[in-house]
């Protein structure tokens, strides 16, 4: 790559202000064309329109997939689609992989069942397989008796196993080698590639039947004396490989802990039949990261910006409607104490406080639980012992926080035992939501859920319930 062709983070950015542009300027003067009365003013306003059009097929053509992908998830749907027209056919496939779930169903609901397989004919076989549930029946049945035996072999395999797999992300794109050759015959043989598949760091040694006997680094092989044998130069031992049934999140931690760029994946016999790329292990991560933060703000899925408002309000209903019941139930427990906050204006101002900083340390706590259970930290048996280090946390800052509000709330109100109420409140809440925020979702691992989803939604609830609860009924037993 030269030093023009460089790309840079905020290259995309530019890219798309870029297109902004060209569409805006094409709106405009088509507008301005439309309104003038002049001769043959449709064939002119047909060669206006062209002309952008180019320039802007032109700015597409020379973006890389995952630019066009960006592109079209910043436009409105209507330019989206406009944008869309004018790629390539043949790259219809890389860009639907790299846009979002919800763009590409946009995009896949105007193409034709023709232009559906052509693009799905132009990807590999676990390419494929990503964009597949996508896509309607037939046309993957099409696709499906395009190819030839070993493709819809790895088509197969790769659609067979669960999304959370290693068999999932592995491609079968790959290089092996035997041990028995000489490194002088793994260069010629290497040499009749136009490219290597992309991140080829090492090669996979296999005997006759496709048993892994061990990795070749492309260190080895340029720096070794050709003349030596393949078994003399690779490493047989701390071989890191895994298999299909393996999780992908314990694979995405071994890439990370030992810094891997591909690893092989093999069978119960030990046979390769794909690898693991340090780029799968990157996407599945964002992917999963994204999901995370989906679904702690009680999203059911990854949601298109410029999506209808009846799409947007299917993927935003069903915590919009725990939250109301848990809202309902803290309004209910504030109604319990109505006499008592009449009595004493000055609880209605000091009650959020102590569930406002009861929710944020409860969230805190949950935080650092589902990230442990996620890198594979933290076993069920460890419940208890985290409960009472939390439980510890929590005794601390009630008293040190809470006792400070407490003073302040003594020097505002002329009350000490409101100060005494407003501590105890908040150490009280605080303890609850340390136990909440340790046992929500180890117990929702425990029953086989993902312990991140709606976790922030049923804390915040707990808090602000447990919070007023504990609060207004200490101030009732003991300022009334």
């Amino acid at each position: 790559m030269t030093q023009e062709e460089e790309l840079h983070p905020d290259d995309v950015q530019q890219h798309l202000r870029e297109v902004q542009e060209l569409l805006a300027r094409q709106k405009v003067v088509e507008d301005l064309v439309h309104r003038q009365d002049m001769p043959r003013h449709e064939l002119v306003e047909n060669l206006v329109h062209k002309q952008h059009e180019a320039s802007l097929r032109a700015k597409l053509d020379e973006l890389h997939p995952a630019d066009i992908a960006y592109i079209l998830e910043a436009l409105p749907l209507e330019e989206r689609l406009y944008v869309w027209d004018l790629v390539k056919a043949e790259r219809d496939g890389e860009i639907l992989l790299e846009v979002s779930d919800a763009v590409r169903e946009s995009l896949i609901e105007t193409m034709a069942p023709e232009e559906l397989k052509a693009a799905a004919e132009s990807l590999d076989a676990d390419e494929l397989a990503d964009l597949a549930p996508d896509l309607p029946p037939e046309v993957i049945q099409d696709v499906f008796q395009s190819l030839d035996t070993e493709g819809r072999e790895q088509l197969r395999t790769a659609m067979s196993y669960p999304e959370d797999s290693v068999g999932a992300l592995m491609d079968f794109d790959m290089v092996t080698v035997r041990e028995d050759v000489t490194l002088e015959v793994v260069l010629r043989y290497l040499r009749r590639f136009d490219e290597l598949p992309d991140h080829t760091d090492k090669l996979f040694v296999v005997d006759r039947e496709d048993h892994l006997k061990g990795i070749l680094t492309l260190e080895s092989l340029l720096i070794s004396d050709p003349e030596l044998e393949v078994a003399e130069v690779m490493r047989s031992e701390t071989v890191i490989s895994f298999t299909p049934e393996d999780e992908a999140d314990e694979a995405a931690q071994a890439f990370e802990r030992y810094d891997l760029i591909s690893a092989p994946v093999v069978d119960s016999e030990k046979r390769v039949i794909g690898r693991l790329t340090v780029a799968d292990v990157v996407d599945f991560i964002r992917e999963e990261s994204e999901a995370e933060i989906l679904s702690n703000a009680g999203l059911r899925e990854e949601e298109d910006i410029f999506a209808s408002v009846w799409d947007s309000v299917k993927n935003r209903w069903a915590w919009l409607a725990i939250n109301l019941v848990t809202a309902f139930v803290a309004s209910r427990v504030i109604g319990m104490f109505e006499d008592s906050i009449e009595k004493l204006v000055a609880l209605a101002a000091l009650m959020p406080i102590v569930a406002g900083i009861g929710g944020n340390s409860g969230n805190q706590t949950t935080t650092m639980i589902v990230r442990a259970i996620a890198m594979g930290q933290v076993e069920q048996s460890a419940m208890q012992r985290l409960l009472k280090k939390e439980l510890g946390v929590a005794l601390f800052n009630g008293l040190v926080w809470g006792g400070l509000l407490g003073v302040l709330a003594w020097w505002l109100y002329g009350s000490a035992s409101l100060g005494a109420v407003m501590t105890s409140a908040m150490t009280l809440n605080l303890l609850l939501a340390a136990s909440a925020g340790v046992m929500i979702p180890m117990l929702r691992q425990r029953l086989g859920a993902d312990p991140a989803i709606g976790g922030s939604v049923m804390i915040t609830a707990l808090t602000d319930s447990g919070g007023f609860f504990i609060f207004l009924g200490l101030a009732t037993l003991f300022l009334m």
